[in-house]
């Protein structure tokens, strides 16, 4: 976590003053300007040197430091533009990083310019997709995994953020929705996830490729997670018609490069939507956990274009109507009484 320990001091933040200062061979400490983090545990810092790096403090004991240096490695080898690792000390957990700027695709996405941005980002999605398996650095995302994300959304929205106990009832019901999500994503032919490739993830630069950042807990899953996680993505929302368009031209383009067999519209569609619908599941617990748990205070008011996302999704196939029955009548009015809520009909529409 970020805070400063011993009444203010900031001893890791010193501590990685110090070591970048080492490891660029400065001979005294480097100036550290703090950057917006992500919803892990690490801490980033843009060094002031030129040509300026990312600084980053990833406590080994809370992150696999490791992990993310052979990770970047991997992928940068395979043609995907992760920030180049200029030096780390694994152990201690510091890392300098390439800089690839402040322009997140977010910032960027408007009615006018998604289909140009998002024709690049979809491109290096494929890319990335063909990138060949190495079963120690991408462990399975397996029925037991994804099974442990959703169990998030009861623990952590229902009982612990809106104060609501499960029965036996409710807990049946759960567990007979997640279990068809699961069914869905294990008939999906399996490739590299990134597993939060959307808008916050994704670095525009001018004239080059986009660059690609938070990819340090992939794993070899099902082919639509990562599509899903960039066209329903938790910070924008686009109609569905148009989304539904860039998910067949995507599969169509994926076929022809032999990342995916034929299959019918209809099914990758169902694919698409289902995925996205564990995913979202998963978000319904994970921005609670890391309000109540981890102290990160921005993510609860992005809950209702998820719960959005979730119902309509839910409603569309009748197999999955129950999911939507049981949280529009059990947690949608206790919802409805937090003070970061907003009608989640309406969640996202000023970006369509």
């Amino acid at each position: 976590m970020s805070e400063p320990l011993n009444g203010g001091t900031d001893e890791r933040r010193e501590a990685l003053s110090l070591w970048a200062g080492r490891a660029l061979e400065l001979g005294n400490p480097v100036p550290l300007q703090t950057l917006a983090g992500d919803a892990g545990f690490r801490r980033y810092f843009r060094t002031l040197t030129e040509p300026r790096l990312v600084a980053v403090d990833s406590p080994p004991q809370r992150t696999n430091p490791a992990r993310f240096v052979a990770v970047a490695d991997y992928l940068r080898r395979h043609g995907i533009h992760t920030p180049m690792v200029a030096a780390a000390d694994v152990e201690q957990g510091f890392m300098l990083l390439e800089d690839l700027g402040d322009c997140q695709l977010l910032s960027r996405l408007d009615g006018d310019s998604v289909e140009g941005l998002y024709a690049e980002v979809l491109s290096e999605l494929l890319c990335l997709q063909q990138i060949p398996p190495a079963d120690d650095l991408f462990p399975p995302y397996n029925r037991e995994l994804l099974l442990t994300e959703m169990r998030i959304l009861p623990e952590w929205l229902a009982q612990k953020l809106l104060g609501y106990e499960l029965g036996d009832a409710d807990s049946r019901l759960l567990e007979t929705i997640f279990g068809l999500l699961l069914d869905s994503a294990a008939e999906q032919p399996q490739v590299l996830v990134h597993r939060d490739y959307h808008s916050r993830n994704l670095m525009i630069r001018d004239g080059e490729r986009p660059g690609v950042v938070d990819f340090q807990d992939a794993v070899w899953g099902p082919v639509t997670y990562d599509l899903a996680s960039l066209l329903r993505d938790c910070y924008i929302r686009w109609p569905r018609e148009r989304v539904e368009r860039w998910v067949l031209s995507y599969a169509a383009t994926a076929e022809a490069a032999g990342v995916l067999e034929s299959v019918a519209p209809q099914t990758f569609l169902r694919w698409f939507d289902w995925m996205g619908l564990q995913r979202h599941i998963k978000v319904l617990g994970l921005f609670p956990r890391l309000y109540l748990r981890d102290g990160k205070q921005g993510y609860l008011p992005d809950l209702p274009l998820v719960i959005r996302y979730a119902l309509e999704v839910s409603e569309r196939y009748p197999e999955l109507k129950p999911f939507a029955d049981w949280f529009r009548a059990e947690l949608l009015p206790r919802i409805e009484r937090q003070d970061w809520y907003r009608d989640y009909r309406s969640a996202g529409e000023q970006n369509a």
